[in-house]
């Protein structure tokens, strides 16, 4: 049985929310797709992470029903609990760094291609849709709490049919916010999560924020 450790990525600045992340150091533990997607459905978690070189920071990510290029949550816990400083996802090379409590790392939109934002007209319209919302494909949910500062409420619906009915943080679909609208914003996602973001003029956005052990 391959060994996991569980984290919660983009805890709020409360200590609460985060997303859970399920990590197997031992990526050689459990060899090809099919046995990684099984256990990632076992796990349950919206992404586990399968680390294939450590020293090299080679990762596969895999959500309950496929494998994903890249994804915001999976690199910045993995980042942390390997204290790395490049990640290689399929999507391509990942720097990682920390600030302080917080742990960063870069990426690109079109590496979250699939990912639909979706603008309301306030957080309370955000926090009335149900979960999921009807239609298909993915969704991110957003509204501005407050414009001037930068700070949004959004909420994310996969809506894949793998059990994964709402995504507690999502990185990958901040940074394609944070492209479309091209300032930093400080997001409030799900029950309790923060994600901070930047944009840079060379289309990179850095993806930031609080990771913990799971109890």
């Amino acid at each position: 049985m391959a060994e996991v450790e569980v984290l919660r990525v983009f805890v709020g600045p409360d200590g609460r929310g985060g997303n859970l992340l399920g990590v197997v150091r031992d990526g050689a533990s459990v060899p090809g797709a099919q046995a990684r997607q099984r256990l990632a459905a076992e796990l349950g978690y919206s992404e586990t992470v399968f680390v294939d070189d450590t020293e090299r920071g080679v990762v596969d990510i895999w959500t309950p029903s496929v494998r994903l290029p890249f994804a915001g949550h999976p690199t910045v816990g993995t980042a942390w609990l390997l204290g790395a400083e490049v990640l290689r996802p399929p999507a391509g090379e990942v720097k990682a760094w920390t600030e302080g409590d917080l742990t960063w790392v870069r990426g690109r939109a079109e590496w979250a291609s699939g990912r639909r934002t979706q603008r309301f007209g306030s957080p309370a319209e955000v926090d009335a849709l149900p979960a999921p919302p009807p239609g298909e494909g993915w969704l991110y949910a957003w509204a501005w709490a407050d414009e001037a500062a930068g700070r949004v409420r959004a909420r994310a619906f996969p809506r894949r049919g793998d059990g994964i009915v709402e995504d507690e943080a999502t990185g990958a679909a901040a940074l394609v916010l944070t492209a479309e609208l091209g300032r930093p914003l400080d997001v409030r996602q799900g029950a309790a999560s923060q994600i901070l973001t930047r944009p840079h003029p060379d289309g990179t956005v850095d993806i930031g924020g609080r990771v913990s052990p799971a109890p």
